[in-house]
């Protein structure tokens, strides 16, 4: 049987492991920023059209959200490896910030009833 799920941590050293092979190496760490951007960009443009009121162009159809959403993580962990972030730290930080910050925050938000 083979194992289907991945760690954050397996994430970083596979994505490192195939920029330092198939990749040859990584962008510098602005180009990957803007790369970044680009694929939120293309993101956006699917939800837009998936959920908002944009329709689809010829060129969108066939796009799937879980790529596009892949895409946007496949760079942002090349620049947590470029930049020496432990996502699997990062994350449990930030759990236990919005754990602490956000303990009432959104009950307490008559918008969200």
């Amino acid at each position: 049987m083979t194992k289907t799920e991945i760690t954050l941590s397996e994430a970083q050293t596979q994505v490192d492991q195939w920029i330092k092979t198939v990749g040859v190496r990584y962008f510098n760490e602005l180009t990957n920023m803007t790369i970044l951007m680009e694929e939120v960009g293309e993101l956006a443009r699917i939800m837009s059209r998936t959920y908002g009121e944009q329709s689809f162009k010829e060129s969108d159809k066939g796009k799937d959200l879980g790529d596009e959403m892949a895409d946007v993580l496949w760079v942002l962990i090349c620049l947590a490896n470029q930049t020496g972030v432990d996502l699997t730290e990062a994350m449990k930080k930030n759990f236990e910030k919005k754990n602490i910050r956000d303990i009432n925050r959104h009950r307490e938000n008559d918008k969200l009833k």
